[in-house]
């Protein structure tokens, strides 16, 4: 551990410099004053060694605890201006370094008092001179300090703010990737899980129907094409996500394809009715969102109620749009599909961005429903 390290911990090697150069000007002040008879020092080489040293020591030590220097540095001005450099640096730590207004009105006085010193001038100008000397010795140095002081806490907060506000940026930057990465899950999910589970309800048909020649091969057409869709779809997908600025993307499904995905679950062996389905335009979001709704329905019956009867009703209620899938007991054991169980908590986050609501639950016959209450 070098010298600078020992002395003077947390300093840089510019600020030590500061500090050596400010105890040479102040032991200078001492030199010079002892050769000034005026200063008002006694020429006795033991006190003018002593003082030499004291200076430069309460010089270095003013950043630790300044008032301790400063008041040294008072009571040596009184005994002689020779400590007026030593009296200057320290007036100034105070200022600087000293929080408490109280302590530096107090020490200002004192200094005030001991180098003016109106004990030894005759009144008149020569204490006007004495006291504005002491002003510019004390307090401009205690003022600037308690400006440095100032702007340093200033520019502390901004630092701190501005730190802040990064680690702000930082987590809103990090939610809208969350966020981003939820709503391309819910995508892949919606998208690619509905034809998958039409697809693996479609093969246990064929396993079943494994004696009827015809029917395997109209089942294993269903699938084929149910792949074939997934995965145009799944391409359009990523294709969206890779899209520049100014391509035209493909238009999403909305309620006007409802019949159409009801019909695709009948070609998969689903009993689907459709009931009511409503007229006129609807809002694209809501479009979208109910159909979603409608797929995610038959997605759950197909895999979890295979055989079950299901009814998709859509009605309009005043400014509302009712989206309600109810499917009974099912018929027939339930396929092995894997379920990761977000589907319904994906449907819950988009029916609540748009200020709609949704209810899912099982029924006494042992189905399963789902209404949703979405604004038109």
């Amino acid at each position: 551990m070098g010298i600078r390290a020992r002395l003077w911990p947390g300093l840089s090697a510019r600020s030590v410099a500061l500090e050596v150069l400010l105890a040479l000007g102040s032991l200078g002040f001492v030199a010079i004053g002892a050769a000034t008879p005026e200063a008002g020092l006694v020429p006795d080489p033991a006190l003018v060694a002593g003082s030499l040293v004291l200076a430069g020591v309460l010089v270095v030590l003013r950043r630790r605890a300044p008032l301790v220097p400063y008041a040294a540095s008072v009571v040596l001005a009184v005994l002689s201006t020779a400590v007026t450099g030593a009296l200057l640096i320290t007036a100034y730590a105070v200022g600087r370094y000293v929080g408490r207004w109280p302590a530096r009105a107090v020490a200002a006085v004192a200094g005030l008092v001991a180098v003016s010193r109106p004990w030894a001038v005759d009144g008149g100008d020569e204490a006007i001179t004495s006291t504005a000397g002491a002003a510019l010795v004390v307090l401009l140095p205690g003022a600037l300090g308690a400006w440095a002081r100032t702007r340093a806490q200033l520019l502390e907060a901004l630092r701190e703010r501005a730190e802040r506000a990064e680690t702000e940026r930082e987590l809103l930057a990090r939610e809208a990737v969350i966020g981003e990465r939820t709503r391309i899950a819910r995508e892949m999910h919606d998208v690619v899980g509905h034809r998958v589970s039409l697809m693996v309800l479609q093969a246990g048909a064929i396993e079943v129907a494994a004696a009827d020649r015809e029917r395997v091969e109209q089942l294993a057409a269903h699938v084929q094409e149910a792949g074939r869709r997934a995965l145009e779809e799944l391409r359009s997908m990523v294709g969206v996500l890779r899209a520049d600025d100014g391509v035209p993307l493909a238009p999403q499904p909305g309620l006007e394809s409802v019949p159409a995905l009801v019909e695709q679950g009948r070609a998969a062996g689903m009993d689907v009715e459709l009931r009511s389905p409503p007229d006129g335009d609807v809002d694209p979001a809501v479009g979208r969102a109910a159909y979603r709704i409608v797929q995610e329905a038959l997605t759950n019956a197909a895999k979890h109620a295979p055989g079950a009867a299901v009814c998709v009703e859509l009605a309009r209620q005043q400014e509302e749009l009712v989206v309600r899938i109810v499917n009974g007991p099912g018929r027939e054991p339930a396929a092995g599909a894997p379920s990761g169980g977000y589907g319904l908590v994906g449907l819950a986050e988009r029916v609540r961005t748009l200020d709609g609501r949704l209810a899912a639950g099982p029924r006494l016959d042992g189905g399963f429903a789902v209404e949703a209450v979405l604004p038109s």
